[in-house]
C-alpha cells in the first residue's frame, strides 16, 4: 500500500523487482494507492478502499487503512495474498510463506525489554491470508472505529487480537523477518567499525522506527547518540 508523499514510487518499484528475483513462478503484483504516477508497468494499481476514519484535529490515521485489505471483495482479486510493506528488503526466498501451514500469518512483534509477559501482537509488515476470507475485521473496526482506536495502540494490535480470539492467528518462523534495529546491528561498541548484518535464515528484512533503507545503506541512525556502519548489503538488495 502507498499512500501520501512519505514513499515514492521507488519504494513500489524496488519491491516488485526484490519480489520478482525471491519468488518462483507467476503471481500478481498489487499495489493499493492514491497515486499511481511513476509505478511500474508490471504493477496492477488500484484504489484503497475508503475507511472514513473519524480522526480528531491533528490526528494522523496512521497504517489503519491497511485494515482494508480485509474487504470482502477487493477489487474482485481472488486467491492467497503476502502483505508486504514498502520498505523490506527482502533477501532470501519467498516461496515459503505461501506455503507455511496457518490461516493468517503474520510477525511476532519484537520483544522490548521494557514489556514484561508473553504479547500475543504482530507487526504487520508481513502477513498472510486468503483475500475475502477476514471480512468480519474490517466490518467490526467500521462498527467500532473509536472503541477500537481508544483500545489498541494501532493497527496491528487490534487486527492480532481480533484473530486470536477467533483461533486464526499464527506467526512466522522468527528466523524469516528479523528486525533491522533489532537484530542487523552490532552490539556497542563493536557496532562502531563493524557494518550490519543479514541474520542467518533471514528471508525478509524488516525496517521499523528510526531506520529505513537509504539510511541503514548510508550508514546513518536517526537517533542521538547511535552509530551504524553502512550496510551495504542493502544496496544489492533493495533494487528494482
Amino acid at each position: 500500500m502507498k499512500w501520501g508523499t512519505k514513499y515514492g514510487p521507488d519504494y513500489v518499484n524496488r519491491l516488485y523487482g526484490m519480489v520478482r528475483r525471491h519468488l518462483s513462478g507467476e503471481f500478481n503484483f498489487v499495489c493499493l494507492t492514491d497515486d499511481a504516477q511513476g509505478i511500474r508497468a508490471e504493477v496492477q494499481c488500484l484504489p484503497i478502499p475508503p475507511l472514513n476514519l473519524q480522526l480528531k484535529p491533528g490526528q494522523r490515521d496512521g497504517a489503519w487503512k491497511k485494515l482494508t485489505t480485509f474487504e470482502g471483495d477487493l477489487h474482485g482479486l481472488r486467491g492467497t495474498a503476502l502483505f508486504l510493506d514498502l520498505d523490506v528488503v527482502i533477501v532470501g526466498s519467498l516461496d515459503d510463506f505461501f506455503t507455511q501451514r496457518g490461516e493468517f500469518l503474520i510477525i511476532k512483534d519484537y520483544h522490548r525489554f521494557w514489556r514484561f509477559g508473553e504479547r500475543i501482537v504482530g507487526n504487520s509488515s508481513v502477513y498472510r491470508f486468503t483475500l475475502g476470507a477476514h471480512a468480519d475485521v474490517l466490518a467490526h473496526f467500521r462498527g467500532h472505529m473509536a472503541e477500537a482506536q481508544k483500545q489498541y495502540r494501532n493497527e496491528q494490535e487490534f487486527l492480532s487480537h481480533f484473530l486470536h480470539k477467533q483461533g486464526k492467528l499464527s506467526y512466522w518462523p522468527a528466523e524469516w523477518c528479523p528486525s533491522f534495529k533489532y537484530h542487523c546491528i552490532p552490539t556497542w561498541p563493536s557496532n562502531y567499525w563493524k557494518p550490519p548484518f543479514v541474520p542467518k535464515n533471514a528471508r525478509i528484512v524488516i525496517f521499523h522506527g528510526e531506520v529505513n533503507p537509504p539510511d541503514a545503506l548510508a550508514g546513518k541512525r536517526n537517533k542521538r547518540f547511535a552509530h551504524i556502519e553502512p550496510a551495504l548489503w542493502v544496496g544489492e538488495a533493495w533494487k528494482g
